[in-house]
Formats: structure tokens, C-alpha cells, sequence
């Protein structure tokens, strides 16, 4: 097992022995864990304890809201390990970007998931043109993936097509990688100057596989 594996809650000491290189590790080796049955054994009433007077999460991860995707179970992670910006479609905003920029610039995380999802709840909405209240301005967000995947001109493009969804969400991952660097200036110095990494991943909802992209 790898020496930076979190089986016991983050201090600020080991934390800051971390690079983003390791914090992926960790998110790759949990989520391996977590595909074979695997998981660490953690005393979670202990872990409240030992973070009661202060967190030193080791990464921060934008995922979707679906209730199949709990990332401190698919990434088999504790209390105290990692932060959670969760949000239909995964994507960022000023509110999200101001909260990677805390987790990040004064709580130390070493790493960001863009984290999307195979059969994306938000992002079939987004393909059929979904309109339902706030819903209707949230789903735009999305429409800039929905828009740079190419299609033929044959091929269906609404929610019916679940390979049409998938590859709007890996793209709306993408793109919003790029709005996160475009968009928050501290983010994007702390990434040129190797201080942090933002990369992105989808879930597997048939296997509870996460694929790095």
C-alpha cells in the first residue's frame, strides 16, 4: 500500500508533506479499494474527535449532486480528508470557484476533481432542452459541452442517446477545467507555480470505475 494511503485523519503535518501527484494517488488507490470491496477500516467517531478543532483535506472535488455518487465512499476516504462542492452537471461558478479557492489557498488541499458521471441527470436535461424554473438558467451551463460535441447529422441528440450524454459530460468536464483557470486567478497561479493540479474524471455509474482524464 502506498505510504501517503489515508487510513488515519489528515493533520496539518501530512498534509503538507503531500503533492498533487500524491493526492491523486490516494484518490486512485481509494477508488480501487472501493471497486474490489476493499475498504479501509476507519473509526469515523474518532475522526469527528480528532478534526473538531481544525480540517487539512488533502484535495477538493466539483462532482454532481446524484445521490449514486457519495466521493468520500467512491474515493473510500474519511472524515476530514477531502472537501465536496457538489452541484447538478459539475460545474463551476463564482460560489464553487470562490470555495476551491478557500480549500486550496488557505486550507492547503493539494489537489481539484472536476468530477462527472456516466447517465448524468443535469446533462440529459441540458441535451432535451429541460425548462422547469431555476432549473432552466442551471442547465445552461451545460449547453457549452452540448454544443462542441459533434454529431451526425442522422444521430439522435437528445437523452435517448446515452453515448451522446456521456461524451457531453466529458466535455462539459473539460470545459469547465478551463473556466476554472480562466475564471480564478489564484487558482491558476497556485497551478503554474506547481503549488496545486486540477485534472478531470468521470464515474462509472454501472461499475463505480472513476477514469482520470
Amino acid at each position: 500500500m502506498n505510504t501517503f494511503s489515508n487510513e488515519i485523519t489528515q493533520t496539518k503535518d501530512s498534509q503538507s508533506t503531500l503533492t498533487s501527484s500524491n493526492a491523486l494517488t490516494i484518490l486512485k488507490e481509494g477508488n480501487d479499494r472501493f471497486v474490489k470491496g476493499q475498504i479501509l477500516r476507519r473509526n469515523l467517531l474518532a475522526q469527528i474527535k480528532e478534526t473538531a478543532t481544525g480540517q487539512f483535506p488533502f484535495a477538493a472535488i466539483v462532482s454532481c449532486i446524484d445521490s449514486r455518487i457519495p466521493t468520500e465512499i467512491i474515493f473510500d476516504q474519511g472524515i476530514g480528508d477531502i472537501f465536496n462542492a457538489r452541484v447538478a452537471g459539475n460545474f463551476v461558478n463564482t460560489d464553487i470557484l470562490g470555495s476551491l479557492e478557500f480549500a486550496c489557498k488557505l486550507a492547503g488541499s493539494k489537489l481539484i476533481v472536476i468530477l462527472g458521471h456516466t447517465s448524468c441527470g443535469a446533462v440529459k436535461g441540458a441535451c432535451d432542452h429541460a425548462k422547469l424554473g431555476n432549473l432552466t438558467t442551471m442547465l445552461a451551463n451545460i449547453n457549452p459541452a452540448l454544443d462542441k460535441v459533434p454529431t451526425k447529422e442522422s444521430e439522435d441528440r437528445s437523452s435517448k442517446n446515452l453515448n451522446f450524454v456521456n461524451q457531453v459530460a466529458i466535455e462539459n468536464v473539460k470545459i469547465n477545467i478551463q473556466k476554472l483557470k480562466d475564471n480564478s486567478q489564484i487558482l491558476n497561479e497556485m497551478i503554474e507555480n506547481g503549488e496545486i493540479n486540477v485534472v478531470g474524471a468521470m464515474y462509472d455509474v454501472n461499475s463505480g470505475i472513476v477514469s482520470f482524464i
